[in-house]
């Protein structure tokens, strides 16, 4: 579902670039360029206001505030791998690498589940899909739908994956989630009871607490990651105590999607800042990768 619709918006963008380019350039080149511009990198003048929001907005938090030049750097390494991620991977290379399921159980192998964030599909995690093939892993990359529908939907899915690398390896899974795919897995976590059913939990950018972008969604899943809201207030009431020492949290304090920054730890878990990276950008950093997969291998 989410494909498609990415599809029809990167096509309809580009055509539309494309005839304001063809129509303007008889009666002036700087202005049809102007156009197409304006069409095709629209998106990173969004990603901009995101970054000068957070600058203000996360004046009180306790992660390190960033200056202007780290913000633009952030807002730089966003805007060039937004289009890889949204134009490119999820839309048309979704199912590009499928879910690496042995035949047979392969024990001493541990496995992993890969959850998406909010607007996202498997695509998403195409490098680590990548990696984790090449290192022998099996692995599941689920997509969460209804895209659009509330964050307890996604639990029967999760479920399902977890089931089928757990049966696969014979141990249980790490999870890997990027941004609202952690609140995914805490809430497959409370809804199962299934703290024995999985090793770790790597989340990365996720609104943990909510994040101040949420107060402008209408969407089911979108409220319920505001700030403070009633669902992640529950949420963090159901947890036992000893839960969030499964969790790893990378978090940077440029995140343009999840800030206050502060708001994407757990107490009592691995909470690990990365400072001057974007949102979608953090899942791919080098240092990021590396580590979480050093969690992964570590049996």
């Amino acid at each position: 579902m989410l494909a498609r619709l990415q599809q029809a918006i990167t096509l309809s963008l580009l055509a539309a670039a494309v005839v304001w380019l063809w129509a303007w350039w008889p009666h002036s080149p700087a202005l049809a360029w102007a156009g197409f511009a304006a069409m095709v990198l629209g998106y990173s003048a969004f990603l901009a206001i995101e970054f000068i929001a957070l600058r203000f907005i996360s004046r009180v938090d306790p992660a390190p505030r960033p200056g202007w030049g780290a913000l633009f750097r952030a807002w730089l390494g966003e805007t060039l791998v937004a289009p890889r991620v949204f134009c490119w991977r999820q839309p048309f290379r979704a199912n590009a690498i499928p879910d690496g399921l042995p035949s047979g159980v392969v024990s001493g192998q541990r496995g992993v589940v890969l959850i998406h964030g909010f607007f996202c599909n498997r695509g998403f995690w195409a490098p680590w899909l990548q990696r984790l093939r090449d290192s022998g892993h099996a692995f599941v990359a689920v997509n969460l739908e209804p895209v659009f529908g509330s964050i307890e939907d996604y639990v029967p899915v999760i479920e399902a994956a977890v089931r089928r690398v757990s049966l696969a390896t014979g141990l249980p899974p790490v999870l890997v989630c990027h941004s609202m795919g952690g609140l995914a897995a805490r809430a497959w976590l409370r809804t199962m009871a299934a703290d024995d059913r999985v090793h770790h939990v790597i989340t990365i950018g996720t609104p943990h607490r909510g994040t101040w972008l949420g107060r402008f969604s209408t969407m089911p899943n979108g409220r319920q990651m505001r700030l403070r809201s009633d669902w992640l207030r529950q949420l963090g009431q159901d947890e036992p105590a000893h839960r969030h020492a499964l969790f790893t949290c990378w978090y940077s304090n440029c995140d343009n999607i999840v800030f206050p920054a502060s708001t994407a730890t757990l107490p009592g878990a691995d909470n690990r800042l990365v400072e001057g990276v974007a949102h979608v950008d953090l899942a791919f950093r080098p240092d990021v990768m590396a580590a979480s997969l050093a969690i992964i291998t570590a049996v």
